[in-house]
This record gives C-alpha cells, sequence and structure tokens, in this order.
C-alpha cells in the first residue's frame, strides 16, 4: 500500500512538472515571396496592346504638341491613372484636370526675310535663314564686323579690341578646335554660349545690331542641308518662353552658307577655312583676321506669333518609410501631328514608352493596394513637347512638383517597341547614361536584368564619341543637366522613324513587355533599397 502511495505521489510530481514547462512556439516562416516578379507580370503584351492601339490611332491625330490630339492623348492618360488608382503628385495645384502641369509655349511661324550683301540678294532659305528670338523688324542698313568665333569669356574673348557697337557682326559656327577636335577654349568652356542662341546673346551683350553667322558646312553640304530643312523652316516652331533670354538684350540673327558669308568678307571659302585652321593651330582666342568689312548688309525679317498651351500629365504612388525621396518614370507622349493628309500616329516614338509608363504605374498602384508598396515614392511623368525640342521635360525640371534634390533618378523610355537593322534577334535593348552620373545605377540594370528579363543589353550609343549623340535627346537629360541620374531605354532607329508609317501593327509586344518589365524592376531596386542612389560619377 505504502509503495503504491509513493509510486502514485511521484506519478503526480512528474506530471506537474511536465505541465509548468515553457510552452514552445513556432517559428514564422519568413515571407520569402518575390513581390518584383509578382507584379512585373501584370506587365502583359496584351495590356500595352490595349493601351497602344488607343494613343497612337488615327483619331487622336497624331499627338502633336499644343493640338487636339494632344489634348486627346493628355486626357486618355488622366483617365487611366485614375482607374489605376494612382493620383497626382501633391502640389501639383488644381484644375480642370488635376493630373495636369499645364503651361504656354510660344509658336512661331517665319513669313519671309531678306538680305542683300553690297550688290546681291541672297536667297531665302537657299542662302540664308534666320535664327534667335527675335522677328520681324524694320530694314536695318549696317555696317559689319568679322568677329572670329563670337566667343567671349574669362580665359579670351574674341570681341577683345573690336567696337561692335551699332553694326552686324559676322562670326563662325561652332568653337575652335585642335586636329583632333578637342576645344582650344581651355578653362570656363561653357557649351550653351557656343551654340547660335549663345553667340547671339553674346553680340548683343556687346552692343551688335545683329548677327550673322557662317555655317562650318561645306558649300556643298550646306546646299544639301538647305534643300532637305527649308519645308522644316517654314512650319512653325514653339518655343518655351525664357524669362533671363527674353529680359536679356536681344538682336536679329541668320545663319548664311560658307560661299555666301565669304562673299559677305570680301574673302573666299578657302580663306575662312585656312582661319580655322589657324585657330586650331595657335589656339584661342586669335584676332580676328582683316577681312574686307567695308561693304554694308540690308536686313528684314518677318516672323508672326502666337501664344499655345499644352500640358505634362502626371500620376504618383507615394511610398512608406522613405516617401519623401522620389523615382522618376517619364516618357513623351506627343508626336508630329498631320502633315499633307497623313497622320504620323508615332506608334513606337513614342507611344511605346507612353505605354510602358501606363503599366508600370497600374504595376506600383496595384502592389501598394496589396499592402506591398514601395518605400519610396514613384512620378509617372508623361511629358509633352519633346518632339519640339524636349520643352515638357524642360519645363518640369525648371518647374519641378517634388523637389529635384529628393529625386533619385529618372528612368525615361523612349522608343522601345521595334527592332532595329543591327539586330536579327529582338530580345535587346539598348541603355544610355545610367552610369554617367551614378555608377551603382548601371549595376542595378546589369544584375534586374540578369536576374529577371535576360534582355542583351547594348551600350553601343553611350559612347561619346557616337555621332547619334541621343544621351542629348530625350526627356532624361533634362534631369541629367541637374545632376540627377538617368537611365535611357530604347530600341534604336528603325526604317519608319519619324515617318506616317510607325503603327501598331509594327510593334513587337512581348520584347515591349520584357523591355517594360526591365524598367520596372530596376525602378523596384531603386524605390525600395536601403540607400539612395549616390551621385557618384560625372561621365561625359
Amino acid at each position: 500500500m505504502k509503495k503504491n502511495l509513493l509510486a502514485l505521489g511521484l506519478i503526480i510530481l512528474a506530471g506537474g512538472a511536465r505541465a509548468q514547462a515553457p510552452a514552445v512556439v513556432p517559428t514564422a516562416t519568413p515571407d520569402t515571396t518575390d513581390y518584383a516578379r509578382r507584379y512585373a507580370a501584370t506587365i502583359t503584351p496584351a495590356r500595352l496592346e490595349t493601351h497602344l492601339r488607343i494613343l497612337a490611332s488615327d483619331e487622336y491625330e497624331g499627338r502633336e504638341t499644343g493640338q487636339q490630339g494632344q489634348k486627346m492623348a493628355a486626357a486618355y492618360l488622366a483617365r487611366q491613372f485614375d482607374a489605376a488608382g494612382v493620383p497626382p503628385p501633391p502640389g501639383l495645384g488644381s484644375g480642370a484636370n488635376p493630373h495636369y502641369q499645364g503651361f504656354r509655349l510660344l509658336r512661331t511661324r517665319w513669313r519671309g526675310a531678306e538680305l542683300r550683301t553690297g550688290k546681291k540678294d541672297l536667297t531665302y532659305l537657299g542662302d540664308f535663314y534666320p535664327v534667335g528670338r527675335v522677328g520681324t523688324t524694320r530694314a536695318l542698313k549696317l555696317p559689319v564686323v568679322f568677329a572670329a568665333f563670337g566667343i567671349a569669356q574669362e580665359s579670351g574673348s574674341d570681341y577683345t579690341g573690336l567696337d561692335v557697337r551699332g553694326r552686324a557682326v559676322v562670326v563662325l559656327e561652332g568653337e575652335p578646335t585642335d586636329a583632333r577636335g578637342t576645344s582650344r577654349l581651355g578653362t570656363g568652356r561653357n557649351p550653351r554660349a557656343l551654340d547660335v542662341n549663345g553667340k547671339i546673346a553674346t553680340a548683343a551683350q556687346q552692343g551688335a545690331a545683329a548677327v550673322i553667322i557662317i555655317s562650318n558646312r561645306t558649300p556643298e553640304a550646306f546646299e544639301a542641308w538647305m534643300t532637305q530643312r527649308a519645308t522644316r523652316l517654314r512650319e512653325s516652331k514653339l518655343l518655351l518662353p525664357d524669362p533671363a533670354t527674353d529680359a536679356a538684350p536681344a538682336v536679329p540673327a541668320v545663319l548664311v552658307g560658307p560661299a555666301q558669308g565669304a562673299v559677305l568678307l570680301g574673302t573666299t571659302v578657302s580663306a575662312l577655312t585656312q582661319y580655322r585652321q589657324a585657330v586650331a593651330r595657335e589656339g584661342f582666342p586669335l584676332a580676328a583676321k582683316e577681312f574686307d568689312t567695308k561693304q554694308k548688309i540690308r536686313l528684314r525679317l518677318r516672323l508672326d506669333t502666337a501664344s499655345v498651351g499644352t500640358e505634362n500629365v502626371l500620376g504618383y504612388v507615394e511610398g512608406s518609410d522613405k516617401r519623401d525621396e522620389v523615382v522618376v518614370l517619364s516618357a513623351h507622349y506627343d508626336h508630329l501631328g498631320k502633315h499633307d493628309g497623313q497622320v504620323f500616329n508615332g506608334a513606337d516614338d513614342d507611344g511605346s514608352g507612353t505605354t510602358a509608363v501606363l503599366a508600370m504605374a497600374e504595376a506600383f498602384a496595384q502592389a501598394k493596394r496589396d499592402g506591398h508598396g514601395p518605400r519610396r515614392s514613384l512620378l509617372f511623368l508623361a511629358v509633352t513637347g519633346e518632339e519640339k525640342g524636349l520643352l515638357g521635360s524642360e519645363f518640369y525640371t525648371d518647374h519641378p512638383v517634388l523637389p529635384l534634390a529628393a529625386t533619385v533618378a529618372d528612368l525615361n523610355t523612349d522608343m522601345i517597341g521595334r527592332q532595329d537593322e543591327t539586330h536579327p534577334d529582338p530580345n535587346y535593348v539598348y541603355l544610355i547614361g545610367d552610369d554617367k552620373l551614378a555608377s551603382d545605377l548601371h549595376r542595378i540594370n546589369e544584375t534586374r536584368n540578369r536576374r529577371y528579363t535576360h534582355l542583351k543589353l547594348d551600350y553601343t550609343f553611350d559612347d561619346p564619341a557616337d555621332p547619334n549623340q541621343f544621351y542629348y535627346r530625350s526627356d532624361h537629360y533634362n534631369f541629367a543637366r541637374k545632376g540627377i541620374p538617368v537611365a535611357f531605354y530604347f530600341n534604336g532607329v528603325h526604317a519608319d522613324y519619324h515617318k506616317e508609317t510607325d503603327e501598331v501593327s509594327k510593334i513587337l509586344f512581348p520584347v515591349m513587355a520584357r523591355r517594360t518589365q526591365l524598367v520596372f524592376h530596376t525602378a523596384w531596386e531603386l524605390a525600395n533599397r536601403e540607400e539612395r542612389l549616390k551621385v557618384d560619377s560625372n561621365k561625359k
């Protein structure tokens, strides 16, 4: 009996000890879902085609900036942002459409010009054409003075010792370079002072009454170029009003061919070439040669102007803990409009990029609704006026809705729906500029592509010596000039570029979807990584 009681007590004690032991808590299974892959998969060929067939339809009349078709495309983009649950960014303001960043452009159209040198009348749009921002003038009769390249900077000036007040200044196009093409300007070189508008502004500051710029083409090349450009030069042109430029002194200006310029200076084309070569040998500045400038010119310009309204279209997905920083996804939605009864629908240029931005906005918005939204904010920027000179992106970067200091990068898609002649396999994309300001952006594009999209990344056009200079020819450049890292995704030029034959029927939607997914994956990484992208490079 005692033995049984003792055994029973031991059993009870043992049971009590087990009851008091801490419970085992099961380990939570980590969430290893690849959300980037999940939401990139929503960017499908079918979805892209749905948007593009509307944007690049004849109904939208080629989407020319300031015209009815562009307004229709803007409204469509705003409706699609709303349908996807993508609101406008904070600070955009109110108006007829809260997604619009509206602004005014100046439309100009030359009605004609007259230029007489000595006893000869030069041919408008044959021997010369007007340049700059000054239009209609009274008939001006002016003496001329030669001012070399028309450059004035701290390290030297072509205007030293010259009195140009009240005269027509004759200058050479371009800048002095050595035999290897390297600039001879040394320190203080200002690229913006070397183009046509820069030379005109410099001459005006020196007191000139007009400017005549002599083309650096050969006579044969100038004649061919004028034949090719004459129709385009007769068309209207859009400009951003520039308060600084408009407030500065301005003078009428024309660009003439080398043969006409030589006659104006009482010399020969060969002598002008020899002068350029002398500057190349001896350096800048080389005193202006004493050409015969005793004759006078007679100049008159006639220009029509009007104000035109247009708009960028913006969508926004707010981030979480790093919401004050923003990644921009951009594309231009304008194209060339209608000419001679033909509609230039621009399916690839840049209906493809615009459609990509829409699809990525939908994907990021869906991720946020599902509780997997980005840490940094995303700005989806559809810009107008690219075909007129990157005007919409220039306006945005000069009047940003979100601070440029908080802008991490701009990923720009411009023509990603076709295949060029150099690639027998369409599974490629040209990448331009992704290492020029941030080396990490280049590595991110490379690693995202290896993991997800497996495209051939072609850097041909990233070469500063490439004559196409595509780095400067799409909207990312206006972010780069502000010191913001950029990447430009591009399929290259094809036979239908800027022609009425750039149609939806020629778009390769499966490869377009993969290219868009690469941009999405790069944006996902930029928006979610712990460290902000660092600006650590300054390549040309």
